[in-house]
């Protein structure tokens, strides 16, 4: 971790704590330990184990995926601290730009070639924003009218995150399944950017695109001959998605409330589209207040409604920073694959 990354740790610290302070303020602390104490016990060991199975699916994906006869396997902590790391990175840097090159770095650290590790993450990506197209378009179908309807302000922002997930999603799925086009349409739309800005800044632009096309269709055509580590690794990422979704609705039930889980889920991914526009680490304010507002259509009470807060931003983002700490000090044994 270099001095940026603890800039944005403290970043995160300092908002959040803002936040919190804020809320405490104008809520009586009495009575928030009061709710505190009424929760219930086995909803909320049910949010802390689902999050970790969250991990601990993300963490058999990679594993699924680099499996290979004949070489020798890795150790279950060596994977499971990838997305822990991960999870760390993803929160102290702007829009979750440190999580991939987090993960890289953590799969290096056990042994495996950095050209194999990127091909690895990359089919990762490609199966997890395939499964997340699902979860977003049937999200906006069935819940965005709720928004729309009493939260019209913040539904444009949602709406804005929409467009900004679908983009990168519609580009990858061109990339596989319209690949000569995809490359003409990059080459024109570079031609017209070229009108506007410098050209040297647009060659640049040109040559990252053109890299990031070669390598989305290289992997998608990899894993179209590995369909049984496609399968495998789609199941356990929607295992792990529907996990993540989940936990609102556990703390909900830690609460004592009694809503529906389809409901909970939608308003929980409307909250993650809405992150997306955030441009601060772990979009630290954001974050808790898209959650109060789209929360409030299921907690009625303030009290209730700030404890369920704190509670997921604890469970998604606070104990992830926790453990990627300890996964980032405590490196696993290096073993070093054998080449095919």
């Amino acid at each position: 971790m270099n001095k940026k990354h603890l800039l944005g740790m403290l970043v995160v610290l300092l908002i959040s704590g803002f936040v919190i302070f804020r809320e405490l303020r104008d809520t009586p602390v009495q009575k928030l330990w009061q709710a505190a104490k009424n929760l219930n016990i086995f909803f909320l060991i049910c949010v802390l184990a689902i999050m970790l199975f969250s991990y601990v699916f993300e963490a058999t994906i990679i594993a699924i995926l680099e499996r290979r006869k004949d070489e020798p396997h890795h150790s279950t902590w060596s994977f499971f601290r990838i997305p822990l790391i991960q999870a760390l990175f993803n929160a102290i840097t702007p829009m979750s730009t440190g999580g991939q090159p987090s993960q890289l770095v953590a799969m290096i650290q056990m042994g495996i070639e950095a050209g194999r590790a990127t091909s690895i993450l990359l089919m990762k990506f490609i199966i997890y924003q395939i499964c997340v197209l699902f979860a977003y378009v049937t999200t906006m179908i069935f819940g965005f009218h709720i928004v729309v309807t009493k939260f019209s302000g913040l539904a444009i922002f949602i709406g804005i995150g929409f467009v900004i997930h679908m983009s990168s999603i519609v580009f990858l799925l061109a990339v596989m399944f319209a690949y000569n086009w995809t490359k003409k349409v990059t080459i024109w739309v570079m031609r017209i950017l070229e009108r506007f800005f410098d050209k040297d800044k647009v060659d640049k632009w040109r040559k990252s695109t053109m890299n990031q096309i070669e390598s989305f269709y290289k992997e998608g055509q990899n894993l179209k001959k590995e369909k049984k580590k496609l399968i495998l690794a789609s199941i356990c990422t929607v295992g792990q998605l529907l996990c993540f979704y989940s936990i609102p609705y556990f703390i909900l039930l830690a609460l004592g409330l009694a809503p529906s889980w389809m409901h909970v889920t939608e308003m929980n991914i409307m909250i993650i589209m809405f992150m997306a526009i955030v441009p601060i680490p772990g979009a630290s304010g954001g974050a808790e207040f898209s959650f109060q507002t789209l929360f409030s259509t299921f907690v009625h009470s303030n009290i209730l409604l700030v404890l369920g807060m704190f509670l997921w931003r604890f469970t998604t983002y606070f104990l992830g920073m926790i453990l990627g700490l300890f996964g980032w000090f405590f490196k696993p044994k290096k073993i070093t694959n054998k080449e095919n």
